[in-house]
């Protein structure tokens, strides 16, 4: 049989072409569209938009982006950061028996005030929160219940690994991530910026020097039974803080409002007076002059009148004492007639320099400003160069007493880790060029020079006389030369002092020779126990605990123990007189 061709002619093979140009055209029209939303689909994976809940990093890699950036100490160690979490809200709208929803919503999440629950599903809203913060547990409790009404929604939490060891430095959020207090407030927009909410906000500080400063401190306020207590401790060429502590604290995981004793920071919003610590300015400032020098001195065998008030040695040598003599055993006579020489009016202004008569520059808010006397007259100018009729914060105190052993330069208090670099391309193992700016105002911070270099020497081997031979033998570290003053002051009150509740405090430096960090201490209102002999002077209660936190963070911060430093102007020291 053979095969027949068959042949379509006219009407039938037109619209077969027909047929076929239309089926290739659809086929043009899929595969283009097609196309389009693949391409729509790359694009979306790897330029995300503004406002998506991914953001690409550095390198290509993604993050998740959170409403609040991570805060880390100067070593990353991370001190607060955003986690996700369920949360609990209802549509009162929605809520059939609204008696049985909130027995059985209560029995799961007993916080829950069962009848501001059933007031609130008994609203006409359409969204109230319930309970923020669920467990997997009330989660999966919650969704057993099975109400429509009821909705878990992506959330995020605050949290704070290490609980009260940063809590006044910090600060906290609300339950919607509100700041209150501390970095988290004073750095807010810098952590809710969306643009950097992958870059952590570093610190200065080092917790593991910040753990020890609160242990030791909260030791010694117990030990001593005293109200309150408090630390930091700066680098004295940086002005670093590298830690700081305000007792009694809290829990930022667990605050909900600023109440209570433990939300007062002692740090930045308590203004004291500073007591003996003051002495190293006054002595600072005259022989800066030329008022005195080493080998000049006062008579301070006799208490010295001035108007209606008599001005006493605490450790009354009742001799003529020389100038390394008044600042180690602390001598209020023979400062007060030192002052006299120096004047008022030079007083006033070396202060203000000092910045001790406006408020610090550090990145917290609730920032106090210092008390002054309305009038300086000559009581008021006596009392001041031994510390009383002038109250300060303590970042006052330690950054002029480190603008007093680091070559004589006031560098401001800062919270951010801060960068060198070199200065000097030829000689780079001997200079190195701070790079400090301030984050509020992004600009270069300088640097006052208070004291000459000369005057800065001076004063490091009288802070380290105070500790060898005086009021501050109790700092002493073995394997450390160490540097610090003494404070003892007594706390004002209605009509007069309370001779009984003290300010004591202790200012240590090391290694004292080359300077690298001041630490301050202060403990309020402590009581003497038998082992003090019953005192609680500074000496006593402050100085022993500055030692041991020196022991510890010695090794930590890479100081490397050294031999004794011989004492210069031991020999002006009459160790034997008492």
């Amino acid at each position: 049989m053979k095969i027949t061709e068959l042949h379509i002619d006219g009407t039938a093979r037109g619209a077969i072409e027909i047929a076929r140009s239309r089926l290739m055209w659809a086929v043009i029209f899929f595969a283009a569209g097609f196309l389009l939303l693949a391409g729509r689909l790359v694009s979306l994976s790897l330029f995300q938009q503004t406002g998506s809940p991914h953001k690409g990093a550095r390198g290509g890699a993604k993050v998740i982006m959170t409403e609040r950036a991570s805060i880390t100490d100067r070593n990353g160690v991370v001190l607060a950061s955003n986690l996700k979490s369920k949360s609990l809200s209802v549509n009162p709208r929605r809520a059939e028996e609204p008696e049985l929803m909130a027995r059985q919503i209560v029995n799961i999440l007993p916080n829950v005030n069962y009848q501001k629950l059933l007031e609130g599903l008994k609203s006409s809203k359409n969204h109230r929160w319930v309970q923020r913060k669920l467990t997997p547990k009330q989660i999966w409790a919650v969704n057993s219940l099975g109400y429509p009404a009821l909705k878990l929604e992506n959330t995020e939490i605050r949290t704070y690994p290490h609980g009260n060891i940063f809590s006044h430095l910090l600060g906290y959020v609300g339950v919607d991530n509100q700041p209150f207090a501390g970095a988290e407030s004073f750095f807010n927009d810098r952590l809710t910026d969306p643009e950097r909410s992958d870059e952590p906000l570093v610190l200065s500080v080092d917790l593991r020097v910040q753990y020890i400063l609160r242990r030791e401190l909260y030791s010694s306020m117990k030990k001593f039974k005293a109200i309150g207590a408090a630390g930091i401790i700066m680098d004295v060429n940086t002005g670093e803080v590298i830690a700081m502590t305000s007792l009694p604290d809290f829990d930022p995981n667990l605050v909900s409002s600023p109440k209570g004793k433990g939300m007062f920071n002692r740090i930045t919003g308590g203004v004291y007076e500073m007591g003996s610590i003051f002495k190293a300015f006054t002595i600072a400032m005259a022989l800066d002059a030329g008022i005195v020098t080493m080998k000049d001195g006062y008579d301070a065998s006799k208490p010295l009148k001035i108007d209606r008030f008599t001005i006493r040695d605490d450790h009354p040598k009742a001799r003529w004492l020389n100038v390394p003599e008044i600042f180690t055993f602390s001598s209020n006579i023979a400062t007060a007639k030192m002052i006299h020489d120096v004047g008022r009016d030079e007083q006033k202004a070396f202060l203000k320099r000092l910045g001790m008569l406006s408020k610090v520059r550090l990145e917290l808010t609730g920032l106090a400003a210092p008390l002054i006397p309305k009038f300086w007259g000559e009581i008021e100018s006596t009392t001041i160069s031994y510390g009383h009729g002038i109250a300060v914060t303590p970042v006052h105190l330690i950054t002029g007493v480190a603008s007093m052993v680091n070559g004589g330069r006031l560098i401001s208090a800062t919270l951010i880790k801060q960068k060198t670099v070199r200065h000097d391309e030829k000689n780079k193992s001997e200079k190195n060029l701070l790079i400090k700016t301030s984050y509020s105002s992004g600009q270069t911070l300088e640097k006052s020079q208070i004291i000459s270099e000369k005057t800065s020497e001076e004063m490091r081997n009288l802070f380290h006389l105070v500790v060898e031979k005086g009021t501050g033998k109790q700092a002493k570290v073995e394997g450390y030369s160490v540097g610090g003053k003494t404070g003892t002051a007594e706390k004002a009150g209605v009509g007069g002092y309370r001779k009984k509740d003290l300010i004591s405090s202790f200012v240590g430096i090391f290694p004292v020779d080359k300077p690298r960090y001041v630490i301050f201490v202060m403990l309020d209102e402590p009581k003497g126990i038998e082992e003090t002999q019953n005192f609680a002077s500074g000496g006593w209660t402050a100085a022993p605990a500055v030692g041991k936190i020196i022991k510890q963070i010695g090794p930590i911060l890479n100081i490397m123990p050294s031999q004794d430093k011989k004492l210069k102007y031991e020999d002006y020291i009459m160790v034997s007189d008492h």
